[in-house]
């Protein structure tokens, strides 16, 4: 068997168009697709690699704000709490001297009550001992108290007269003071006691209604206790 090497070279030489062809045509633009591509997936995977770190960043400013929010949170809580418990301190504190302040005002209301039970029990008392003593002088001594008591005040006055003038100095005027108004009989037989036993000294009478039952005479800046020696600083009650 001989060999057609004109149609060997012939074959060769279209073999070697051929590839040159194929990768004139064929092969290039694959690789050329090949390696775009792969620049492609390079510049993605960078795009894809940076937009991982940024939302890595992202996650963690959002956890970041997330915890500060928590805080902010946890802050703002525990500073209500500290506002309602000082509001609720400061409502239970108010509340507490509202409640002390009433006690006092009702103690003191009580105490005014009290004073005044004891101070109208006392007047009665005073005002029935009064209708007594009344009763007892008019039935055993045929005289009214008020001239009784004018009788008491001139025998106390008799023994220190002379001191109770130099007491009086210029003021010459003396003030029998009652709670009721004395009557006229009373009045006129005092008027000739301090007449006759102080000389020069005018003698006014005046009422205090507030006054206990009895009489009280002022002779000038001279006083006299109620019932017992004379001392120029008091005055002679009866």
């Amino acid at each position: 068997m001989s060999i057609d090497w004109i149609t060997v070279i012939a074959q060769i030489a279209n073999f070697l168009v051929l590839v040159w062809l194929l990768k004139r045509f064929l092969y290039r633009p694959i690789l050329d697709g090949i390696d775009a591509r792969e620049a492609e997936i390079t510049r993605r995977m960078a795009e894809a690699g940076e937009a991982e770190k940024k939302a890595q960043a992202a996650e963690a400013t959002f956890r970041q704000q997330q915890k500060q929010l928590l805080s902010d949170q946890d802050a703002v809580v525990k500073q209500a709490l500290r506002e309602s418990e000082n509001q609720r301190d400061s409502l239970l504190a108010e509340a507490h001297a509202k409640l002390e302040q009433e006690q006092t005002d009702w103690h003191k209301h009580l105490e005014r009550e009290r004073q005044k039970f004891t101070a109208q029990l006392q007047r009665a008392g005073e005002e029935t001992l009064l209708e007594l003593t009344r009763k007892a002088l008019r039935d055993l001594a045929d005289e009214s108290l008020e001239e009784a008591i004018v009788r008491h005040v001139s025998a106390r006055l008799r023994p220190i007269a002379s001191e109770l003038a130099d007491a009086a100095g210029d003021r010459k005027e003396a003030v029998a003071t009652t709670r009721d108004t004395l009557p006229e009989a009373a009045q006129a037989l005092l008027q000739t006691d301090v007449k006759s036993l102080l000389p020069g000294i005018n003698l006014r009478f005046e009422t205090a209604p507030q006054q206990a039952p009895g009489l009280v005479l002022r002779v000038g800046g001279a006083r006299l206790p109620g019932r017992s020696t004379a001392t120029p600083k008091n005055s002679t009650r009866c």
